[in-house]
């Protein structure tokens, strides 16, 4: 029969060499944990060590009541009881005894041959109830702190004192521990000799598991051109078959939307550069006009103001699309100085003229070594963002916490509604859609999200819970980004891949730009 014809048949029968291979790996496993039955050995052997000593101490304590209880006198005092207990326990029997006689009717009397070790409270009740009853030899084995003891009674027949014996069984009990310890140190091995094959026979069973798996995190890293050698016909093999397809079709979906990707930022890129040159223009003509609007006239006065502020808001655009497409291209680079914090934040607010509307709580000398244009960038941002949608006044404050640089920027106005706070840093969202032509291009923040990441910080935003009301942005950068590799730098916002067509300077981008989070 051809090695394909056995390989159908199995495969007809739901047994495949894979399944075969682990059915006999495992049936090897679970014959060398058969080792286990040490468990049912010590207990055999227990039960063999206690009733050997147990048969020859009732043996040797029945053949006594029988020789010396019995011919004790009908009413014998304490000290005969005693003297014959003594008589009893000695020599090699290795067990205390107790003897109950009468006095007289109804005055019992106890005898003991070691009182401090064995009385009377220390015999069960259910023992001395079943020798009162008949005269037979019963025992119990009890426990007294961590030691086991046997505790057994008789009486003498035809009348006679009541005998009660106490054995310790501290020895078997030793000897038990041993044999527990050995027969466990004997499992171990057993086990350790188990899973060592197990590991040999995984070695050879399981090694096209393992390297689906490594091709899998190869895949899950980013290399799609990962493909597995398919050989034989198991459930693996088809297995490794599908990943292999899969693996094809991930990787020209990848390529084809790496493509579109790339010709999307490069599209952002160019037409962003290409619109700087009639902007230039456009600007210079705009100042000439703002600078004679009070001689205009009153009719044309509105449509000149119109095109001045549409005019910035597209230059300002331009300039955010700009900054957005060095991010996404993994070129922003940080350009670091060592600053005074308080000097910073205060030069951010004079250069938009917003000390009146601005509370500045920082001290001065608290020195990072920062980005000033970003962090300048970020500020602006931050802080407009709460003129235009907050409330006045606007309160910042500066603290450290360790090597952590902290700024917080609060507000007084309405807050920041619950359904949009996990978005006002995404990129052109607007909280309300029928303010589409709001004055922000819901790019502010946004940037100076990408600005904190570049630096290895981050911004939070919530709303303020004491009552006061208002939304809370917190900046958090560390005081010394010089730790932040290059490769670092370029990871802004989450490793948004490369593209082409980087060209001119970096310029100062929304600064100023206030978003539209509310």
């Amino acid at each position: 029969m051809s090695g394909a014809a056995k390989r159908a048949i199995l495969a007809g029968l739901g047994w495949t060499s894979l399944r075969l291979r682990l059915v006999v790996v495992f049936g090897l496993v679970a014959l060398t944990a058969a080792v286990s039955a040490s468990g049912i050995a010590y207990w055999l052997n227990r039960e063999a060590v206690l009733t050997r000593t147990q048969d020859a101490a009732l043996g040797d304590f029945r053949q006594q009541m029988q020789n010396r209880a019995a011919s004790l006198p009908a009413r014998p005092t304490e000290a005969e009881l005693q003297t014959t207990a003594e008589q009893m326990a000695g020599g090699d029997a290795g067990y205390s005894v107790l003897l109950l006689g009468e006095r007289a009717a109804g005055k019992p009397v106890v005898g003991a041959s070691d009182p401090d070790l064995f009385t009377l409270g220390d015999v069960p009740a259910e023992l001395r109830k079943a020798v009162a009853e008949q005269p037979h030899l019963f025992w119990v084995r009890t426990q007294r702190g961590d030691t086991p003891y046997l505790v057994a009674g008789t009486r003498v027949v035809g009348g006679g004192p009541t005998g009660y014996l106490l054995k310790s069984l501290d020895q078997e009990r030793q000897d038990l521990n041993s044999l527990a310890w050995s027969l466990g140190i004997a499992t171990a091995l057993a086990l350790l000799g188990s899973a060592l094959l197990a590991q040999a026979a995984a070695t050879t069973v399981l090694k096209p598991v393992q390297r689906l798996g490594q091709a899998a995190r190869q895949l899950g890293e980013g290399k799609l051109d990962t493909r597995l050698q398919v050989s034989g016909t198991d459930e693996l093999a088809e297995l490794s078959r599908t990943f292999n397809k899969a693996a094809e079709s991930l990787e020209k979906k990848m390529a084809d939307m790496s493509a579109r990707e790339e010709s999307s930022r490069r599209f952002v890129a160019d037409m962003s550069h290409e619109l700087r040159t009639p902007l230039t223009a456009l600007t210079a003509v705009t100042e000439i006009l703002e600078g004679e609007q009070d001689a205009l006239d009153p009719m044309i006065a509105p449509a000149v103001e119109l095109v001045v502020s549409e005019t910035r808001r597209l230059n300002d655009l331009v300039e955010n699309l700009m900054e957005v497409t060095r991010f996404d291209a993994g070129t922003a680079r940080l350009v670091l100085d060592d600053v005074d914090v308080a000097d910073q934040v205060t030069a951010c607010i004079d250069a938009r003229a917003w000390l009146d509307a601005v509370e500045l709580d920082a001290e001065r000398g608290i020195m990072a070594r920062l980005d000033p244009r970003r962090l300048d960038v970020i500020l602006a941002n931050l802080i407009g963002n709460a003129l235009k949608h907050g409330g006045s006044p606007v309160r910042v404050a500066v603290r450290t916490e360790g090597e952590e640089l902290l700024i917080e920027v609060r507000d007084h106005g309405p807050g920041i509604p619950e359904e949009v706070l996990p978005h006002v840093f995404d990129r052109f969202y607007k909280a309300s859609a029928s303010r589409p032509r709001s004055e922000g291009s819901g790019l502010g923040l946004s940037i100076a999200m990408e600005n904190a990441l570049i630096h290895g910080g981050g911004i939070t935003a919530a709303n303020s819970a004491d009552g006061d009301g208002g939304a809370v942005f917190v900046l958090r950068l560390p005081r010394d980004a010089s730790g932040i590799t290059p490769e670092e730098h370029g990871r802004a916002g989450g490793e948004r891949g490369t593209a082409g067509g980087e060209r001119g300077t970096e310029r100062d981008a929304g600064q100023g730009e206030a978003g539209d989070a509310r």
